[in-house]
């Protein structure tokens, strides 16, 4: 690579770097400074941000006093933080390698927000895709896990991709910079090193086009991608709706496409469900059988699969309402309460009470088993979970509903039914005016 390499890749596939503010991730190694040397050389606007993990004791110290030497040397603006990344690790019981990236990669985002740095540049090179590509390949990957280390992401820009760390190095050499060695890439004891010292070697010795053809076959592989997005754009448009609170996804549709196995999975791959064939078999399961990913559920109801955030603690939590309370806040919207001289209109987000029969303080819960209500307008009572069956609600709808209660009596289904057990009559002497203001 010649510094004439670099300007033209900048100038044809990245030429809003020109006019940016930019902020180039260092670690001290030589990747990260042929960036800054090569950033600089083509006079982009640029400052350095700087990692001290603390793993390495003098040495991950000595890494910081190169970039502040560097820095001043080439007259940049420096930025320097220091992470205790063993204690990140474990109280967030991830990997050292996993915590070093969540700490640098949040700190840089913070740093371009709160000093209006447009992107964030990083040197990975060529030799770091393939090492990712082998990495996502030995976990078991999708089609996304081949495609490469993407050139842009946000804010993120790796313009050194197309470039292999032998071109980097060649041109370190040339222009006789010096650099930090971390000890730590040594060691074969991480997957990616192992992969980088003993592996990918004898790939390039058996064909030194290797990694020529690699980014062929790579580039291959993001044009098949790309496709394959096009083709979920319509199936998508074909197959799900979404609302605020969930994503509906119409079982009948899936069933005629050619292999809804696969749509399934490239149209919930980003909600992290890993048993991908209980999900397929959702579409021929009863309603209310579902899937538990980590974040988030899918539930079979009749005619479609719902997904939602996984509920968290939903029989449990309740509200208590005071008499000198007029309004109360839900995680769903908002309940007001207020004197009324007369009957009003009732409708799905109103109902009028006779006050005298109430018992305060109220309260605000979820349903449970065994409850019932004598619904307004019919006679006798019915059990409530027969009433959410009866108007075809699905197991995500039950959970967005809530009861207002005097005495553990229910007054209202909340934006559903109101009980007749608290309905004004000719003996009404205080009406109250309940309304509900759905926030969701």
């Amino acid at each position: 690579m010649t510094a004439i390499d670099f300007k033209n890749h900048i100038h044809k596939n990245l030429p809003f770097l020109t006019k940016s503010k930019v902020l180039i991730a260092i670690s001290g190694g030589m990747d990260s400074v042929v960036l800054t040397h090569v950033c600089q050389n083509l006079e982009l606007n640029i400052a350095l941000a700087h990692c001290n993990f603390n793993l390495r004791g003098a040495e991950s110290d000595a890494d910081e006093e190169f970039v502040l030497e560097l820095a001043e040397d080439l007259d940049l603006e420096v930025f320097i933080e220091s992470f205790e990344t063993e204690t990140y690790a474990s109280e967030n019981n991830i990997s050292i390698q996993m915590a070093a990236r969540d700490l640098r990669y949040t700190w840089f985002q913070e740093l371009a927000e709160q000093l209006q740095f447009d992107y964030i540049l990083t040197a990975h090179h060529a030799d770091d895709n393939v090492e990712t590509f082998f990495i996502n390949l030995m976990r078991g990957t999708g089609l996304d896990g081949l495609t490469g280390i993407p050139e842009t992401n946000g804010k993120l820009v790796r313009p050194f991709l197309p470039f292999s760390h032998t071109a980097l190095q060649a041109y370190a050499n040339t222009k006789k910079l010096v650099w930090r060695n971390d000890s730590s890439n040594a060691s074969t004891k991480y997957l990616r090193n192992k992969l980088r010292h003993d592996v990918i070697p004898i790939l390039k010795k058996m064909n030194p086009q290797f990694l020529d053809n690699f980014q062929k076959t790579q580039a291959h592989l993001q044009e098949s991608s790309e496709i394959i997005e096009d083709t979920l754009v319509k199936i998508q448009k074909k197959v799900v709706q979404a609302s605020d609170n969930s994503i509906q996804l119409d079982v009948k549709k899936l069933k005629q496409l050619s292999n809804p196995k696969v749509y399934l999975y490239y149209l919930l791959k980003d909600f992290q469900f890993t048993e991908w064939d209980d999900v397929y078999q959702l579409l021929y399961a009863q309603s209310g059988k579902y899937v538990l990913s980590q974040t988030h559920r899918l539930v079979k109801d009749r005619t479609t699969l719902i997904l939602t955030e996984r509920p968290e603690n939903i029989k449990t939590k309740s509200f208590i309402w005071e008499e000198n309370e007029s309004e109360l806040f839900l995680p769903n919207g908002q309940l007001t309460i207020e004197n009324s001289s007369k009957l009003g209109e009732i409708s799905a987000s109103r109902l009028y009470v006779d006050k005298d029969l109430l018992k305060y303080p109220l309260t605000v819960r979820k349903w449970e088993k065994g409850d019932y209500f004598y619904p307004f307008g019919m006679t006798g009572k019915k059990k409530v979970s027969k009433f959410f069956k009866d108007e075809k609600l699905s197991l995500p709808e039950k959970e967005q509903v809530w009861l207002l209660c005097s005495n553990n009596r229910i007054i209202w289904v909340i934006g559903l039914r109101a009980d007749n057990r608290f309905k004004v009559t000719t003996d009404t002497n205080h009406i109250l005016k309940i309304s509900f203001h759905n926030e969701t």
